[in-house]
């Protein structure tokens, strides 16, 4: 089991802190991240299927899951480049 980069734990963290305040914006993901709301997107939907992200953000990796499920498909389908 891999662990999870410092940057994929930033991104969960991120995730956690801007959904409690409204969800995250373009501007905040590019100015705290440095990616496009696009690019964050792809990243996050990998990130939430990996075991470790539940051990250490189940809260967040949960709620993420279910949104992706409630749109009926993943969010980025994982045949595309990141």
């Amino acid at each position: 089991m891999a662990e999870l980069t410092a940057d994929e734990l930033l991104m969960l963290q991120f995730e956690d802190r801007r959904w409690r305040r409204g969800g995250p914006t373009a501007g905040a993901i590019r100015r705290q991240l440095g990616l496009s709301p696009q690019e964050y997107r792809q990243r996050l939907d990998g990130i939430i299927d990996r075991p470790e992200a539940m051990a250490v953000a189940p809260q967040a990796v949960r709620r993420l899951r279910a949104q992706r499920a409630a749109l009926g498909e993943r969010l980025v389908p994982h045949d595309r480049a990141v």
